[in-house]
């Protein structure tokens, strides 16, 4: 995919204690990098504020990541992340890792349902909500 194709970015630091023995991040950064990601979408769709207002709001019920390439300490990881698709009460996220060299490290995909923590089931994701979440 183009770089036009994701209206999200985030740029994260690599620090020094995410390497492994192999001397590359280890594998388990990568979700926190994909966790980062979705949390920004999560911000500037605003489901955040809709969870801090009302209790309901996204959970995460399935993340999958593919490596590609390795990532190193010193540098940073741009992820950029897009909507994959929207159903009814769920919606998927889909996260591609670069290097500072712009070389493609992972692909991740993340799966969240809309859940009303009030009463323990998901909710239907409204137009206006849909709205927005097809922004990015």
């Amino acid at each position: 995919m183009q770089a036009s194709d994701f209206k999200l970015s985030l740029k994260l630091r690599i620090d020094w204690s995410e390497m492994d023995t192999y001397q590359h991040v280890n594998n388990v950064n990568f979700m926190k990098y994909m966790q980062s990601a979705r949390v920004q979408f999560w911000e500037v769709t605003g489901l955040a504020k809709l969870y801090a207002e009302t209790k309901k709001g996204p959970m995460l019920v399935s993340t999958k990541c593919d490596f590609k390439n390795p990532l190193f300490f010193p540098g940073n990881v741009e992820v950029r992340t897009k909507l994959e698709f929207i159903k009814n009460s769920s919606f998927g996220l889909y996260h591609e890792l670069y290097n500072d060299d712009g070389i493609l490290c992972a692909e991740g995909h993340d799966v969240a349902v809309c859940f009303d923590f009030n009463v323990n089931k998901t909710f239907l994701i409204t137009d206006a909500l849909r709205d927005i979440m097809k922004q990015y």
